[in-house]
């Protein structure tokens, strides 16, 4: 069992990105646009000037592409615009139209009163640590200078932007694929993915019956989608269909649902990519989860040969590591699936390809395909402490967590860390026992409870 400890040197970048409130510091107009030139400034540098921007379908991003638009012509960046689109299509067609970079306008699976910048670098990939530390240190600078007035940028329109998407979507899936006689659901959460997911499953042959398609600026992920899977599940059984996806508002995640109108999650999925990729040869290996992956998960792909490598929460870490160690699948258990060996960055549309293509060539149900995965009992306990305050640094708490993992054994395991973007301590135990499972994660809360007091009381 062990803690991790997010040391976290930027002062606007978080693990995804720039995210907040409309309105509030930083995510204002003004922000946006010193931003834009920032970027632009440290981005492009010498040879081609363009940047691709999109966004998902939050009435405020476009307040914000206006605003971004503006920042980059300032720094002299030629902006192609691509209006709403799932934010792994940005890093796809950062790629193919040969931009410097890609700018998503998005707050993922948020509430439409917060939005967020991300960005892509040339290749696809997210930006590294220190490409963010220099754009920040440019968004310091108390006197931005405009490039002359010749060498501003200009925007541009791409109208086949979702088109070109589409077909690099169908193409993620093996020649001959066809998905004729799968009836499926598709819950778009009104976002991004409202125009791509239903044509792609279209297109490739299923009877697709779509929900949360109709986004007007204000209802994104509102009872939709990846984080609200319950409408989803009623529809699959009321339509007699055979499985169900749901993004999230950006569609860079996916949960799906059985024909019995279960939620399976990123961990199941993840195993039922990887089990294909074994019955056809394909090396997958090691397969990269998370802290928060479900032990049951390690010990199925222990069975097909595979080993599981953890790292921190937060997909940019998991790709992190697939890097390093060689891997081409992993993902979160929120749906968050990486398969590098079809695109760059979590990709629900895809992902849920990956699923769809299984289901096809083996003939099986969704439900048998992850029955060969057992999930292990897990709970978690979110403890509110004040900022400031390092719980987990108070003797009381290492020797809970000692005497917890003396009882748990090689049976289960457990994970206190501290939030990366909320004040608290995320406290997780699972195991094979259930109840032992309910005891020890109460137990552990109530000590990280009782020592976050005590540290904000004591006397400084």
């Amino acid at each position: 069992m062990g803690k991790t400890v997010v040391t976290e040197q930027r002062v606007y970048f978080g693990t995804d990105g720039i995210r907040g409130r409309v309105g509030e510091a930083p995510i204002t107009p003004d922000f946006v646009l010193r931003l834009g030139w920032a970027a632009g400034r440290v981005l492009v540098g010498e040879g081609e000037r363009k940047v691709v921007i999109g966004k998902d379908t939050r009435l405020s991003g476009y307040m914000f592409e206006s605003a971004l638009e503006a920042g980059f012509a300032a720094a002299g960046v030629h902006c192609l615009m691509l209006g709403p689109m799932p934010t792994p299509a940005i890093a796809y067609l950062t790629r193919t139209l040969h931009a410097r970079a890609g700018v998503v306008i998005s707050a993922s699976h948020n509430p439409h009163y917060d939005n967020g910048i991300k960005f892509f670098g040339p290749d696809g990939y997210k930006l590294d640590d220190a490409t963010e530390q220099a754009i920040e240190r440019l968004l310091d600078d108390p006197s931005p200078q405009m490039v002359p007035c010749h060498e501003l940028g200009r925007a541009t329109r791409i109208n086949d932007a979702v088109g070109r998407y589409i077909e690099f979507c169908k193409g993620s899936v093996g020649r001959g694929v066809d998905l004729r006689g799968l009836r499926v659901v598709v819950d778009c959460a009104h976002g991004a993915t409202y125009q791509a997911a239903p044509a792609v499953l279209r297109e490739l042959g299923a009877d697709v019956v779509v929900i949360g398609h109709e986004p007007d600026g204000l209802n994104i992920n509102v009872d939709h989608g990846s984080q609200h899977p319950q409408r989803l599940c009623e529809r699959v059984v009321e339509a007699s269909a055979d499985v169900g996806g749901a993004f999230d508002g950006d569609g860079d995640r996916v949960v799906m649902v059985d024909r019995f109108g279960r939620v399976i999650d990123g961990d199941g999925l993840l195993y039922v990519i990887a089990t294909a990729r074994v019955a056809r040869g394909q090396a997958c290996g090691p397969v990269v989860g998370t802290q928060m992956t479900n032990l049951g998960l390690e010990v199925a792909l222990q069975e097909l040969g595979l080993g599981l490598e953890r790292t921190r929460v937060g997909d940019r870490y998991v790709l992190e590591r697939l890097l390093q160690v060689g891997g081409h699948l992993g993902g979160e258990s929120s749906g968050h699936i990486i398969c590098l060996d079809r695109t760059t960055t979590g990709d629900g549309l895809i992902s849920a390809l990956q699923v769809l293509e299984a289901m096809s060539v083996t003939g099986r149900p969704l439900d048998e395909l992850v029955a060969g995965m057992h999930y292990y009992p897990q709970r978690l306990i979110n403890v509110p402490v004040a900022r400031g305050v390092d719980a987990l640094s108070v003797p009381a708490v290492g020797e809970a967590v000692a005497e917890a993992e003396r009882q748990l054994g090689d049976r289960g395991r457990g994970l206190l860390r501290p939030s990366g973007t909320e004040p608290l301590v995320r406290v997780m135990v699972e195991g094979a026992d259930g109840a032992q499972v309910d005891d020890l994660v109460e137990w552990l809360a109530r000590a990280v409870e009782v020592a976050a007091q005590g540290a904000a009381t004591d006397p400084i």
